[in-house]
């Protein structure tokens, strides 16, 4: 005997094909189980995983739990020659900071920045050991963007000179925006283009607040990956970049010290928009030492075949990192950096809707495409991998990503980076009303999120994409979700202690779940596919011509 639910949906498929979609919708909904995505969370948060960094044993014993999962789920394989896996090849750069430098040369007086303290640098891919000496000047945010009135390279020559810049982008631009051109590749592209052989990026005072300089010199000493091409060449190198790095409030302060103006009033001139760049007086000699290694790693791909013949060719893509940072510096004896928010979180929900997705009576018109991506940690790399090389026929979308489902507190709220840029708002908006959820604005734009997870690497292709965090609002009015969200970033993230036995609220963990879920199947039964608003400034900049 049928289930009433089974009898509904089968009256409701004879009467009308969109209630039956409604319908089933609703019955995936509900199928979503809270236990099931704590399961996930643990086993690849734990230690035995060693981090899940890309490369690695515990990434491989990762990749194929992913796998398994989806194979049971009832998807199909759709990695490489039939594979769930999709290889991916990289060049690691691993930096010898013992053997680095930095110095700064001001009026016949040299003064030697210390490593960890004052400055980080990045890697080198290209030679293992690099020096440059150049003269310093400084270049506001180093951003270039005719349609928002901003070129902070106008009226000075950075030929053969070392560019220092501000973190980030203007506050004034809109949000995404700002994320956009706040991106450090897209920074260094830029320097590059006028002519500048090294870049020192410079962070404002109030940053340690959020993110502490410990937590950034700590990070800059994982190695640094980029994706090789069939001739073993490294993709996404800026050749003409010769240095880079970062400087601490110390380095900072040693940088602008004996400068025509001071780092403060620099800062109050670009929040009033009156900044302009100049010559910082000083020359800096700097020393980059590397070890430079090869390296394999797979994102995990499966398919579930859409029900339409007229659609199934197109996919929606959910995605989400399976990468986490492995065993660093120690941080109160813990040497794991499990990513039990980051990103297993973000797996265990994807694993969780493939289930739902597989079992379901009534497919999506589309196609969808669960991708398990690797290298996100070290620069979108997976991701970026697989937009520009998918192992599917036929088109990709759209781009629902799943990044750290924070199970902090309940959610009232979400914040959907990438939705007001194309049809892609009007689906979101209503899975969150179906869901429970209201749309919030970016509360935290200085972070840059739009281009700091695996959406940014579809977006760059020309597909609409999405993701969503929880906002600020907590569902229970005894919990502040700003202060809990701000703690957990400034403590937690990216340090060892983001492990399986931090709280979670499973059920928080399942909504979020849901709203993906929602997310998804409402684009992939739509009879349109998915297209940038008119204008829109990155459909305009990497869409197809159609949207410009």
């Amino acid at each position: 005997m049928l289930k009433p639910a089974v009898v509904s949906v089968a009256l409701l498929t004879l009467a009308s094909p969109a209630l039956a979609a409604e319908a089933g919708l609703q019955a995936a909904l509900e199928a979503v189980r809270p236990a099931a995505i704590g399961a996930h969370i643990r086993f690849l948060a734990d230690d035995l995983l060693e981090g899940r960094d890309t490369g690695s044993r515990g990434h491989r014993i990762a990749a194929r739990y992913v796998a398994a999962e989806l194979e049971a789920a009832g998807l199909q394989p759709a990695g490489d020659a039939g594979a769930f896996e999709q290889r991916v090849s990289f060049r690691s750069a691993e930096l010898l900071e013992e053997q680095c430098a930095l110095r700064l040369l001001r009026e016949g007086r040299t003064r030697e920045l210390v490593y960890g303290r004052d400055y980080v640098l990045q890697a080198q891919f290209l030679q293992e050991e690099v020096r440059l000496d150049a003269p310093v000047v400084f270049a506001g945010y180093g951003v270039v963007a005719p349609g928002l009135g901003q070129d902070d390279y106008a009226g000075i020559d950075v030929k053969g000179k070392i560019v220092a810049v501000l973190y980030g982008a203007p506050p004034r631009f809109p949000s995404e925006q700002r994320a956009h051109y706040g991106w450090p590749r897209l920074k260094a592209v830029t320097a590059a283009s006028r002519g500048a052989v090294g870049m020192l990026v410079l962070r404002r005072p109030e940053a340690e607040q959020s993110f502490p300089w410990a937590k950034v010199s700590r990070g800059a000493r994982h190695a640094g990956l980029r994706t090789v091409d069939a001739s073993g060449a490294p993709q996404g190198i800026v050749a003409e970049m010769r240095a880079a790095g970062m400087l601490g409030d110390e380095g900072v302060k040693a940088l602008f010290e004996g400068a025509p103006r001071s780092f403060g009033d620099v800062l109050k001139d670009v929040d009033e928009g009156r900044g302009s760049p100049f010559d910082l007086s000083v020359r800096a000699e700097i020393r980059t030492s590397s070890r430079i290694t090869s390296l394999e790693g797979a994102n995990v791909v499966a398919k579930l075949p859409g029900s339409d013949p007229r659609l199934r060719d197109e996919h929606v893509v959910l995605s989400a990192h399976l990468d986490h940072l492995g065993i660093g510096e120690a941080v109160e004896g813990d040497a794991i950096y499990n990513g039990a928010y980051d990103n297993a979180s973000g797996i265990a929900g994807l694993l969780e809707a493939a289930r739902v997705l597989g079992g379901a009576k009534h497919r999506p018109r589309r196609s969808v495409l669960f991708l398990a991506v690797t290298g996100e940690e070290r620069g979108l790399l997976g991701s970026e991998h697989f937009a520009e090389h998918p192992t599917t026929s036929g088109s990709l979308v759209a781009d629902v990503n799943l990044d750290g489902l924070l199970m902090l507190y309940p959610p009232g709220d979400v914040v959907a980076s990438g939705a007001e840029h194309s049809s892609l708002g009007r689906v979101v908006q209503s899975a969150a009303a179906m869901t429970g959820l209201t749309l919030s604005p970016d509360p935290w734009p200085e972070q840059g999120l739009f281009v700091r997870s695996d959406q940014y690497s579809f977006v760059r292709r020309g597909i609409p994409s999405v993701f969503l965090v929880p906002g600020f609002t907590s569902a229970d009015p005894r919990r502040d979700g700003a202060a809990i969200m701000r703690e957990w970033l400034r403590t937690v993230y990216h340090s060892p202690k983001d492990d399986a036995l931090q709280p979670m609220d499973l059920e928080a963990g399942a909504r979020l779940v849901r709203v993906n879920l929602a997310i998804a199947w409402l684009l992939a039964n739509d009879e349109s596919r998915p297209t940038w608003n008119r204008g829109d400034f990155f459909g305009q900049t990497f869409g197809p011509p159609a949207s410009r």
